[in-house]
């Protein structure tokens, strides 16, 4: 927290790279690392869904934590026993104390762990997306979206950094606000972005270009977590998602696509805010709604054009190891 009660986002990762070349000691190699990760954290959504578009499911196999965590870190508690059935650890921390004992900085996901050692890689969650795609790349399905084409590098880069500033993180900074100016200043600067977005997308089905690109990634899962908690939780409420109509349009086109929609478990998300963090909400009482089935309706982004996977091809059915559990989305209500 800042001085005069502003939020501030602990961003000190660990910022070892996984490289083509190797070069931070961790060459690209399939199957040798893990990506832990929680359903629930937007930021780790955006490493499932980029995973899933570029089809690394075999090259960069996935742990899934479980929804809610305490002070010391994410569990395993989904997998038989509590334990990862790879890594063989309870905790997340675990591979944090491995790579640095005594580990003082925040335990996230997602985060890469070299199996091997047991150690974390790295849990620099905006560059393990880009890394996904520009250094994994031999090992990208056939016909797997250019999800950060070197063309378009600049305008993504741009839109990113606004996007996380005012939206991204920016229903953090209202949620955790210490002050009413500090909230006021958050909830103008998030709604004021809300509405430059849906400026820019009226006429155009994606941010960057006329496919799906990094941008709309990181944009969809905030979208995505806007009713179901935002809205209220984080007292992110001038308007729901879904009285915002271009951007509700825009959330409902990227969510019926293969790969967006079919990763979100609403369950895990709920669950997450509204019993972890206590101080905002101290009765840990879960909402029941909002009502899930309006994600699937029409939504006539189609007649702006685009195309979604460019020259690609949709990435397949997901693992069933890997389906969000039926009732946790709609998708498989």
């Amino acid at each position: 927290m800042k001085p005069g009660g502003a939020y501030s986002r602990d961003s000190r990762y660990i910022t070892t790279r996984i490289t083509a070349d190797g070069r931070d000691g961790f060459p690209v190699e399939p199957g040798r690392y893990r990506l832990v990760v929680s359903r629930a954290c937007p930021w780790a959504s955006r490493a499932v869904i980029v995973r899933r578009l570029l089809g690394l499911e075999r090259a960069l196999p996935m742990a899934i934590a479980g929804p809610t965590h305490d002070e010391r870190s994410w569990t395993f508690d989904l997998d038989p026993g509590g334990r990862d059935p790879v890594l063989g650890i309870e905790r997340l921390q675990e591979a944090y104390f491995a790579r640095e004992p005594g580990y003082e900085r925040g335990i996230t996901v997602p985060a890469i762990v070299d199996v091997p050692t047991g150690r974390v890689v790295t849990n620099d969650f905006p560059q393990i997306t880009i890394d996904m795609s520009a250094e994994w790349e031999p090992y990208h399905r056939e016909g797997a979206p250019a999800l950060y084409p070197p063309a378009s590098r600049p305008e993504i880069d741009a839109v990113n950094e606004v996007v996380y500033k005012d939206v991204n993180n920016g229903v953090y900074r209202a949620g955790f606000a210490g002050s009413q100016k500090s909230y006021a200043d958050a909830y103008r600067q998030l709604f004021d972005r809300l509405d430059w977005l849906s400026q820019r997308l009226e006429r155009s089905r994606y941010l960057v270009g006329d496919t799906i690109t990094e941008a709309d990634v990181r944009l969809f899962t905030t979208l995505v977590r806007f009713d179901a908690v935002y809205h209220g939780h984080f007292k992110c409420n001038r308007q729901k998602l879904s009285e915002m109509p271009v951007l509700w349009a825009y959330a409902r086109d990227l969510f019926q696509t293969p790969g967006f929609g079919d990763t979100v478990d609403f369950d895990h998300i709920k669950r997450h805010y509204y019993l972890v963090h206590r101080d905002i909400n101290p009765t840990g009482i879960v909402p029941a709604g909002p009502d899930l089935s309006d994600w699937l309706g029409s939504h006539d982004r189609a007649a702006l054009g685009g195309r979604p996977f460019g020259t690609g091809t949709p990435p397949g059915p997901t693992a069933p190891e890997e389906a969000v559990p039926a009732g946790h989305t709609p998708l498989t209500v």
